[in-house]
């Protein structure tokens, strides 16, 4: 079973930028599909991004455009690049694969 720690979350004026990363053990990471998904206060989880074990990736529209993910297979690790950040994105932000997740790493945005 795969487990997954995010880290790389904080503080950030709007128009920022921060690298989130979600380190992944227990499992053959290389095969894994992942994804990113957020979580704002009194909001439902929603997806955020995946990148596929051959790399294909694809975006939520409210972050196409500013947010890039991305995996090392060598490093067992996945990152979202988020640039052009704005109050709207703050939330938790978990990495989740099939039925595992992450416990998550909050990004404040302020304005």
């Amino acid at each position: 079973q795969a487990h997954f720690v995010e880290s790389g979350g904080g503080l950030v004026h709007a128009g920022g930028s921060l690298r989130l990363s979600c380190a992944a053990t227990g499992s053959d990471f290389s095969i894994l599909n992942m994804r990113w998904y957020r979580q704002a206060p009194g909001k439902l989880r929603e997806f955020v991004a995946r990148i596929t074990s051959s790399d294909s990736t694809d975006y939520a529209d409210s972050v196409k455009g500013r947010f890039t993910i991305s995996r090392d297979n060598a490093k067992n690790t996945m990152y979202l690049q988020m640039n052009s950040l704005k109050p709207e994105d703050t939330a938790v932000y978990y990495c989740n694969s099939g039925l595992n997740w992450g416990k998550g790493t909050l990004v404040t945005v302020s304005s």
